[in-house]
């Protein structure tokens, strides 16, 4: 049988589609959102520079695999839709979407630890192994005010310059990967990291914190770029597939 580019680029599309339908449920499911605030972008492949986002006035349990709005890189929809785009999401996602081709899907949020620790002038502490993952991996963006003004987009990008995350201050977390998956793990732990140190800080304690070649090394490790007696190379994969397998339980409508 032929190849049919046009039947194979359509599957590959849906199974995108559900894959960042599948992030948006999870962002729910973990209390992540903001009610229909903030968004979750993924490039689709092609030389056309579409992307995937949200229905602006959708709850994220209500985002499936097919009301997902396709839009160009001006945010303008390609294909009919009865929904709009939230303007603030074309601004920050567009810019890191342009900048970097390994940022395939960007996630934003709006949570209470990320805005508080978005609150910190010292940001990310390591305080604990989840922050670890991002030591030295994660740009800080100023606060400008609400981001509608094209002009902060160069901003946006040299302040993330390569990292997997960002934290915008006053404001809340970004994390991208190469897949929905990556981009929705990176979040989870970037929340959790959060979540540890603004509950260390109200402690009242007096912290403690590793050694920075330490935290380097952890960094290296997490990030799969050092070696050991053991490796754990598929423990991001395995943590997908158990999401997956929790949507199937609570909310499989999303592959809709």
């Amino acid at each position: 049988m032929e190849p049919d580019p046009i039947a194979d680029a359509a599957a590959e599309e849906l199974q995108l589609r559900r894959e960042l339908a599948a992030v948006y449920r999870l962002v729910a499911h973990f209390r992540m959102t903001d009610l229909i605030f903030t968004h979750i972008s993924l490039r689709l492949p092609g030389p056309d520079h579409h992307f995937l986002i949200n229905p602006y006035g959708l709850l994220f349990d209500e985002i499936t695999a097919s009301n997902l709005i396709k839009i160009d890189m001006t945010g303008e929809p390609v294909e009919p839709t009865p929904y709009t785009v939230n303007p603030a999401g074309f601004v920050i996602h567009s810019a890191i979407h342009s900048a970097r081709t390994d940022a395939r899907c960007v996630l934003h949020t709006h949570t209470k630890a990320g805005c508080a620790v978005a609150a910190q002038r010292e940001g990310l502490l390591p305080l604990s192994q989840m922050s670890m993952e991002f030591y030295g991996r994660v740009g800080y963006h100023d606060y400008e005010g609400v981001a509608l003004n094209l002009d902060e987009q160069r901003r946006l990008i040299d302040d993330i310059g390569e990292h997997p995350a960002l934290i915008l201050r006053n404001h809340g977390l970004l994390t991208v990967g190469e897949t929905a998956a990556q981009a929705f793990l990176r979040m989870y732990y970037l929340e959790k990291a959060c979540e540890i140190q603004v509950t260390a800080q109200a402690g009242g304690a007096e912290l403690t914190t590793p050694p920075p070649e330490v935290c380097a090394y952890a960094a290296r490790q997490l990030n799969n770029e050092v070696g050991g007696d053991l490796q754990d190379t598929v423990a991001y994969g395995l943590a997908w597939d158990a999401m997956l397998r929790l949507l199937e339980r609570t909310a499989p409508d999303y592959k809709d």
